[in-house]
C-alpha cells in the first residue's frame, strides 16, 4: 500500500544571507492503524498561548526551534523580503530563525489566536 499524502507545513528560517525566509515543507506520512502518521519527532514540552487581538510584535528571532500550530483565530508572520505567511486554524510552522533579524508577527482582523508551541530537540530533522 502506498504512503499517504504528506502534510504541508511552513518553515521560517535564517538563510546564509542572515535574512529570514519562508518555504513549504512536506512531512512524509506512512499508512498504519486508522490513518497515516509521521515518524516521532524528539522534543520537550508543550506551550499553550493566547495572543490578543492587538498583538503586533516587531522584528524578533524565535526564542527556540519549535513547531507552532494555530488552533483558532488568525495572524501572520512577515519575513525579511516582505512575504506574509497567513496563520489560520490548522497552519503548522517550523520556526527556526533563532538568529539574524528574525520575523514580525501580528494579529489579523482583530482576532485573538490560540496556538500550541512544540519545542524540538537540537538536531531533530522533520524531513
Amino acid at each position: 500500500m502506498p504512503d499517504a499524502e504528506p502534510i504541508r507545513i511552513w518553515r521560517v528560517y535564517t538563510g546564509d544571507d542572515k535574512q529570514t525566509h519562508v518555504e513549504a515543507l512536506d512531512i512524509p506520512l506512512e499508512r498504519g492503524g486508522a490513518g497515516a502518521v509521521s515518524r516521532l519527532f524528539a522534543g520537550g514540552g508543550v506551550i499553550m498561548r493566547r495572543t490578543f487581538p492587538d498583538y503586533d510584535l516587531d522584528w524578533h528571532p524565535a526564542p527556540r526551534r519549535q513547531l507552532v500550530v494555530t488552533l483558532t483565530g488568525r495572524g501572520e508572520i512577515e519575513v525579511s523580503d516582505g512575504t506574509l505567511l497567513p496563520l489560520e486554524p490548522g497552519t503548522i510552522v517550523l520556526v527556526e530563525d533563532v538568529d539574524g533579524i528574525g520575523h514580525k508577527s501580528r494579529a489579523v482582523e482583530g482576532a485573538e489566536r490560540v496556538s500550541l508551541f512544540l519545542p524540538l530537540d537540537e538536531g531533530t530533522s522533520l524531513v
